[in-house]
């Protein structure tokens, strides 16, 4: 058979592709724009190199965002349309973020998510991450959610989208999150309009080897402003360079065990 009379074979979507599709559904009728900012944050790399152990970026920039977020409720609230449209405004910060992982020999994203950051060490967030990163999917709840919820009716999973998004903020934080983080930097790639069903979507691209990075917040307009993300983009930086360089040093010079957090979490 000749290359030319060969045909493709039809392939089935997973139940993490469908789940991968569903929110993109939703996240395309956010009104997202991305706002960016470019950092130095030589001081951080140089500190994160001398920390024992060694932190990821993601959960320097995940705790980083949570603390920012405590004095920034606008980072915590999300647009509700029922009964009517309104705010709600969440007391903690919830990360939601998809961890890619290998199932039945394709690459999937899986959804998954971590409260409170901004109450938890570097070494608990980077504890958190491992987990999701290396335990049979099977072990974990969160995931096992999102695979039955794929396994639906399409009919069915967009309602109990529609339905977590847009009927209560609570379930809506504690299902999904109050914000997005999502980043190819360690790939040396950097997205430029990542988009998500969540207030806000936080992302960065490769840290040059001086520390400049391109930091972005992708927001949604019905709930915060522009000027609002680019006050909390320098909050950012500031907290960075400031509190998680402190951090950093104090890892170093105390050797912090994994499982260790600095507060007790609060409840979502």
């Amino acid at each position: 058979m000749t290359a030319a009379t060969e045909k493709g074979v039809w392939k089935r979507l997973s139940p993490a592709r469908r789940f991968m599709i569903d929110m993109l559904h939703f996240a395309r009728q956010v009104p997202s724009i991305p706002v960016a900012r470019t950092m130095n944050l030589a001081a951080v790399a140089e500190a994160r190199r001398a920390a024992e152990p060694r932190p990821s970026w993601t959960a320097i920039f995940m705790r980083s965002y949570g603390l920012v977020s405590s004095r920034h409720p606008r980072l915590r609230q999300a647009l509700v349309r029922w009964p009517w449209p309104h705010l709600y405004e969440h007391p903690i910060s919830v990360c939601g973020m998809p961890i890619e992982r290998e199932m039945d020999g394709e690459h999937v994203l899986v959804p998954t998510q971590i409260r409170s950051p901004e109450f938890q060490s570097l070494v608990a967030i980077d504890g958190h991450l491992q987990r999701y990163k290396t335990v049979p999917i099977a072990d974990i709840g969160y995931f096992r959610m999102a695979l039955r919820m794929g396994r639906l009716p399409q009919f069915v999973r967009r309602f109990l989208w529609w339905h977590t998004l847009h009927c209560s903020g609570y379930k809506r934080a504690k299902r999904l999150g109050t914000f997005g983080l999502s980043s190819y930097g360690r790939l040396g790639a950097e997205q430029i309009h990542p988009i998500g069903p969540l207030t806000t979507l936080l992302t960065f691209g490769p840290i040059s080897d001086g520390g400049e990075v391109v930091v972005k917040i992708v927001y949604d307009h019905r709930v915060i402003d522009g000027a609002d993300v680019a006050r909390c983009l320098e909050d950012l930086e500031r907290t960075l360079t400031s509190v998680l360089v402190a951090e950093l040093d104090a890892m170093r010079r105390a050797g912090l065990q994994p499982g260790q957090s600095t507060a007790r979490p609060q409840a979502a």
